[in-house]
C-alpha cells in the first residue's frame, strides 16, 4: 500500500502547475462573457487567439494571456474597422501585475 503511496505525491507535484495554467479557450470564453456582460452583443465583436510574436499584426486590442502567457487574446470590435477599443472589463484575471 505505501508503495503505491509514494508515487502518487510526485505525480501531483508535477501535475498540479500544468492544471494552474487557464487553457485559452476557457480564458476566451470568460473574457468574451465580461465583454456581453458589458452590453456588447456577441456579433459586435471578436476574440482571437494568437501566439505572441503575431499579437501587433493581429490587428486589435490585447485583452488578455494564456498558456503561461505563450499566447495574447485580441479584441477586435465587430462592424466598425479601425475602432478597436476594449470595453474597460474586458481584460482577465491574468491581466493583474504579479505582486
Amino acid at each position: 500500500m505505501m508503495k503505491g503511496l509514494k508515487w502518487i505525491f510526485p505525480a501531483l507535484l508535477v501535475a498540479a502547475p500544468l492544471a494552474a495554467q487557464a487553457s485559452c479557450e476557457s480564458v476566451k470564453a470568460d473574457i468574451s462573457q465580461k465583454i456581453i456582460n458589458n452590453g456588447v452583443p456577441e456579433s459586435g465583436f471578436t476574440l482571437e487567439i494568437v501566439p505572441n510574436d503575431q499579437a501587433d499584426q493581429a490587428g486589435g486590442q490585447v485583452v488578455g494571456h494564456c498558456e503561461n502567457d505563450s499566447h495574447k487574446i485580441v479584441y477586435k470590435r465587430g462592424g466598425m474597422e479601425g475602432d478597436t477599443t476594449a470595453p474597460a472589463a474586458a481584460g482577465s484575471s491574468e491581466d493583474t501585475p504579479a505582486a
